[in-house]
């Protein structure tokens, strides 16, 4: 079992019981991401936890920021805060909250939530670590979701038009969104051709093979002539039985029963 394996079964003890105990909602998101987070933690982020704020860190923005968990459980496995902070989700006077932000929380680059804007706050650090000279890299998490956004899409362009060889999307495809089948809502495909016909460099990349996922992200971290978008194909709700490829997994959190399973499962 890889490193990133072992830091996945960590992230999704942490998620589910997080979800579980708030009875809080994005389930399914949390876990469609949660091995590309793993990956990206464990293997490829050039990050620190001792210095949060290094001027060469890489910068990674969750754009959907309804999936923090996720990352608040991967940065507190990495040491930026205490594992304790953990159990405070969403409680009053907490430190962790339902979306990702950045106040007061080592390690979170950016405060989200509302859909569209990662992408373009990501293209500004990227021209602003280029005048500044740095080797450090722009990576944004995306949902299919907002890629229905317009903002998403002039960034997408500008990143393009500037060579900002410097950023990397990732697009966590899971093919649901909040109301439905994003095939249905406001159907995306082919993605992989509108990037590429946006003059990115396109990867495309099964989003639970660990071992898929670190060659990918190294290929992208090495190609330095224009921007890269890793679309990775993932299953909303991965890893619950009821809620796997269904909806529901956006809206309900983990039962009971769901959460005492994946407990015994991964002991």
């Amino acid at each position: 079992m890889s490193k990133s394996q072992t830091l996945a079964i960590q992230l999704k003890k942490d998620v589910v019981n997080m979800l579980n105990r708030a009875q809080a909602s994005h389930t399914g998101g949390c876990l469609s991401c949660l091995d590309i987070v793993s990956v990206l933690y464990q293997e490829i982020l050039n990050i620190k936890p001792n210095k949060p704020k290094s001027p060469n860190r890489d910068r990674l923005i969750l754009s959907s920021g309804h999936n923090g968990p996720t990352v608040f459980s991967a940065l507190a496995n990495k040491g930026f805060f205490p594992k304790s902070w953990l159990k405070t989700f969403t409680q009053n006077k907490g430190k962790i909250s339902v979306h990702i932000d950045s106040h007061g929380i080592p390690g979170v680059e950016l405060s989200t939530g509302s859909l569209g804007h990662g992408l373009s706050v990501g293209v500004g650090m990227a021209i602003s670590l280029k005048y500044r000279k740095t080797k450090a890299n722009v990576i944004i998490l995306l949902s299919d979701g907002e890629m229905n956004t317009g903002s998403t899409w002039e960034a997408v362009m500008f990143a393009s038009h500037h060579k900002l060889n410097n950023i990397i999307s990732v697009v966590d495809k899971n093919k649901i969104q909040s109301f439905g089948r994003t095939k249905e809502i406001i159907d995306l495909d082919p993605l992989g051709r509108k990037w590429k016909s946006f003059g990115w460099k396109v990867y495309e990349v099964d989003g639970h093979n660990h071992k898929k996922l670190k060659e990918t992200f190294l290929r992208a971290k090495k190609s330095r002539t224009k921007p890269v978008v890793i679309i990775c194909d993932t299953i909303k709700g991965k890893g619950i039985k009821d809620m796997e490829d269904k909806l529901i997994s956006h809206y309900r959190p983990p039962t009971d029963e769901e959460t005492k399973t994946i407990m015994e499962e991964i002991k």
